[in-house]
């Protein structure tokens, strides 16, 4: 899993279903305009300017996190069993590479191995149940 694919907010861009699909690929939330998903080009998150201002590829150091990504952690919490909150916090104590070592782990078909995604409660090559 590549770093630069973990988006602001602290959604893991390589579990998204935009970004694995077969066709019409995303690029994930922090690559240009042109290559992302139309909800990622709209997102506010990502032009937060106190992220910007710091220089933080994710909000992991805010001490203050906006209700944007309480509620969005809430939607991912109840629909695709991923939090957001979580990953975040996880960057900010542990480090990058342990949140990807940890997301590897998590995220991996036991059957198949391929990389699940969230936004789908099944493998995209064996079908296997995700959760």
């Amino acid at each position: 899993m590549k770093a630069d694919l973990i988006a602001p907010c602290g959604m893991n861009c390589n579990l998204c279903y935009a970004r694995i699909r077969p066709r019409n690929k995303c690029l994930g939330c922090r690559a240009p305009d042109d290559g992302k998903h139309h909800s990622c080009s709209k997102c506010k998150i990502i032009v937060c300017e106190k992220r910007t201002e710091n220089g933080w590829q994710t909000c992991a150091p805010c001490d203050t996190l906006c209700k944007r990504i309480k509620h969005l952690d809430e939607r991912y919490r109840t629909k695709f069993h991923m939090s957001m909150l979580e990953n975040l916090s996880t960057i900010r104590d542990h480090g990058m590479e342990i949140f990807l070592q940890q997301q590897e782990e998590k995220y991996r078909c036991s059957v198949c191995g391929e990389t699940l995604s969230v936004h789908r409660p099944y493998c995209l090559s064996c079908k296997t149940p995700a959760w």
